[in-house]
Parts: structure tokens; sequence; C-alpha cells
């Protein structure tokens, strides 16, 4: 049986098809990029209907090379946080709200959770404008009344492909309206966010699969008899794709934005471990939790420096990098282009440059700001190893660090003495997807282990990936 895994990415949708064993089979990938609409007021969002037609193209063009045939399960790794209201008939009234959304505020007169403390521990959340609990009546009150009902860009793309599409605990978690233990939509987030009847996704029972419409499936004949697994989170998706299965391996995933998550066994009704203020808590699926934290710059972050300095590329970029000692430059860097991701509060443009001088280079900027983020990931990792008592080790993930030897030192330098490897899978989000799905967690393949650079006039060191 072959595996259809599909990534619903913030700057991407991606479909590939991977063996039994979830690996990738070779020429069996379709990509098309997406495009943010992005304003100076904070707004980020993208074109649901334009999103959806994308991934259509991306299954017509695996069709048509017949790779999915064979396809028995389908599997998705989708993007946290979305929100997009519909109408009666199903259609968007609103654009897809990313994760990189800023807009959305407190309405006048409204006050946050009776007991922030207890709201915490129970959603993993907090009352911030990157939840649904803040963000829904903001919503509502921009489309200025009528029927409405409220979907994740993953159940908006698959309710218009399958017989059903309730949201899985995993996409549920990442909204702030639902209790992690218990797996029920909690009261007092739904009271914040003056939800009614019906406006809220049915939750994906334990085992749940979906199938294919039948229009649908005319379209794609080979996909007619394939099962649908509920889609789970980007970030709990890369993490299993990382091999960080478990609460002694934490995940670094440098994608559009940057987090550290580490993932853990905790069935349903059970009593979660105390959640530090700063944390986040999320679930993967039925049996288990990723608890972590993210910001707001990553591989967006890499490649607006890279544009707007006009580095080198390549291979000559990494020899400029490598003459700069980490650590070394006099430029003090605040990396929150898109601002925070919460609990904290600084909006879109806040970063910042300073101690710069006439000698300063672009090169050092851009080493500035990719070790600034390299120190908010450290300290976001002190935090989260607190919750389970002992280090651990690191795996970095993302196009961005696999991209770049120089970028992986420099967290392997901050993150000293863990030991730091490196997951070379591109498609690590979809592979862990399906590796969820086939319930293999332990599969993925790719680590290596980061070595020290091979600066200019050195012998490469032994054990070096270079």
């Amino acid at each position: 049986m072959n595996i259809l895994a599909l990534d619903l990415g913030t700057s991407s949708v991606r479909g590939l098809v991977l063996d039994g064993d979830a690996v990738p089979r070779p020429g069996a990938l379709a990509r098309r990029k997406m495009t943010m609409s992005v304003g100076e007021d904070g707004a980020a969002t993208l074109d649901g209907p334009g999103y959806l037609a994308a991934l259509v193209e991306c299954l017509d063009e695996l069709a048509a090379g017949g790779h999915l045939d064979g396809v028995g399960l389908v599997a998705a790794s989708a993007q946290w946080h979305s929100v997009v209201a519909l109408g009666p008939d199903g259609a968007p009234r609103s654009p897809v709200l990313t994760w990189l959304d800023t807009r959305p505020a407190p309405l006048p007169g409204a006050s946050g959770p009776a007991d922030e403390t207890a709201f915490h521990q129970r959603t993993g959340t907090w009352w911030h404008r990157f939840y649904w609990n803040m963000r829904l009546p903001w919503l509502r009150d921009r489309l200025g009344g009528g029927p409405v009902r409220y979907v994740g860009l993953a159940e908006y793309v698959f309710g218009a492909l399958l017989h059903e599409a309730p949201m899985s605990v995993s996409q549920a978690s990442a909204t702030g309206m639902l209790d992690v233990r218990t797996l029920r939509w909690d009261d007092e987030a739904c009271a914040l966010a003056g939800v009614r009847d019906g406006e809220l996704p049915v939750l994906a029972p334990a085992g749940w699969r979906g199938r294919l419409r039948p229009d649908v499936a005319r379209r794609w004949p080979a996909l007619a008899d394939a099962s649908w697994a509920p889609p789970i989170g980007d970030g709990a998706a890369s993490n299993i794709g990382s091999q960080c299965v478990d609460e002694n391996r934490a995940a670094v995933t440098v994608g559009t934005s940057a987090a550290v998550r580490l993932v853990q066994a905790s069935p349903p009704g059970v009593a979660l471990p105390p959640l530090p203020d700063e944390l986040w808590r999320y679930r993967m699926d039925h049996e288990r939790i990723v608890t972590g934290t993210a910001f707001s710059g990553g591989g967006n972050l890499y490649a607006w420096a890279r544009r707007e300095l006009r580095l080198p590329e390549g291979k000559e970029l990494e020899q400029a990098l490598a003459r700069l000692p980490h650590g070394a430059t006099p430029v003090r860097a605040d990396p929150r282009l898109g601002g925070d991701r919460p609990p904290g509060l600084a909006s879109a443009g806040s970063g910042q440059l300073s101690h710069l001088g006439f000698n300063t280079t672009a090169v050092e900027i851009f080493a500035s700001l990719m070790e600034a983020l390299c120190h908010q990931v450290a300290r976001g990792l002190v935090k989260m190893e607190s919750t389970v008592g002992h280090p651990v080790e690191v795996v970095l993930g993302g196009g961005a660090v696999a991209a770049s030897q120089w970028w992986r030192e420099a967290f392997l330098t901050v993150l000293a003495p863990r030991p730091v490897s490196y997951e070379s899978n591109p498609e690590i989000g979809a592979t862990g997807a399906a590796l969820v799905a086939i319930g293999r967690l332990g599969g993925a393949t790719g680590l290596q282990r980061v070595g020290p650079i091979d600066r200019p006039g050195s012998p490469t060191p032994a054990g070096s990936d270079g």
C-alpha cells in the first residue's frame, strides 16, 4: 500500500507519495507555492479557494504521472492556528487568517479568563490574538452579522473533497478552544469567543477515517477507495518526521517560522504535567501531547535578510560566514520582524538592529539576525527542559538549516553542551503525518550529527557532515 502525504503549509501546498514504510517514492512530488497577503496593518492571510485550487493541481499532477496508483491511505500535515469563516453554503466569507496575522484584538468591554493560570493549564494557550478565543469575536465583528461557521484551513480544504471533515484534536488544540486533557471544547473558551451552537467544527473521534465524495473520486479514481486520516498539526508532524517522539529528544524546526517542541505520551483524561507560563501545549493525537514555544522569525527571516542585504548565494555565502567566529559580530539584533508569538504581545515590525558602524558588513548583520534567533530558541529550550527535569537532545529540521552548515553550527554553539543533529529529509512534516497515520512513529530516517564547520585553512573535523 502506498501513502499520499499532504503538507498544507503557509508558503506552499505539497503532495508526495510514499511507500508502505513511509519512504518517498522517486519523482512522486507535486508542489505549488502560495503567496500570503501581508498588510501594513498586520494582516497575513491566504485565499481559501486559491489554496484549494493549488491542492487540486498537485493531485492532478500526481495522477497524471501515475503516482496515485496503489494509494490506500492519505495523511496530512496542516498549519496550526488558521481560521476562515464560512457561510451556510460552505463558501468562505473571509480570507484565511494565518498564524502571522496580528490584527485581532479584544472588542471594547471584553475581558479575559476568570483565572488565567487555570485557563492556560486546561487549554495549553492564552487569551491572545493568536487563538480563536480572541480571533472569533474580532472576525465576527468585521463580518457584520449573518450565519457563520468557523473552520481551519484543513477543514475547509477537506470539506470540499470528503463526505465529512471533522476537526482533528491536533488541529483543535491549536485554536485555544480545546481542553487538552478531556478533548472537549472548553466552556470558558467558548464563552470568551461568543460561539453559538453549530459554529465550531465537530471533533473527529479516535480512529476516524474519511473518504472522497463520489463526484470528487471521479476526478481521481485511484483515490476512490483510499481512507483519509485526520490532519495533524504541522509542528507535531515535524517532530515525528525528525524522530523526536518522546521527552528525551526535542525538535527545533525552522520552517517559515521557528519552534522548539517536545512530544510526551498523555492519554485523554489523565492529569497533565504542570505547564510553565511561557510555553504552550497542544495535541498530536488522542494519545500524545506536544509542548513547546515558537517564534515569528525563521526561514522567512533567513530569506528576507538574504534578499534585502543582497548577500552572495550558496557556497560563497557559507565561506563568508565561516570567516566570522560565532558570537563575535558587534551587531545586536532583535529578530522579531513578524512580532511575537504568544504569550508575547509585540506587534509586527518589532525587529531591531543596533551597534552598527561604517565597518559593519552585510554578512555581519545577517549573522547577528540568525544568531539572535538561535538564542531565542535556546531560552525556549531551557523552559521546556524544566517540564521533564533533564537536558534533551536536539534535532534541527527545516530547509534553511538543512541548506546552511554555518547556521547548523551556530545552533550547535548556542545549544551546547546538548548533542545536536539535523534531519536532512526536506519533507519531514508530510513524512511525520504518514508515520502517525500508520502507527510507526520511529520510522523516519536522515539524522546526521552536527559537527564544527570546515573553516578556510583548517582540516575537516572528524565526524563533520561537511
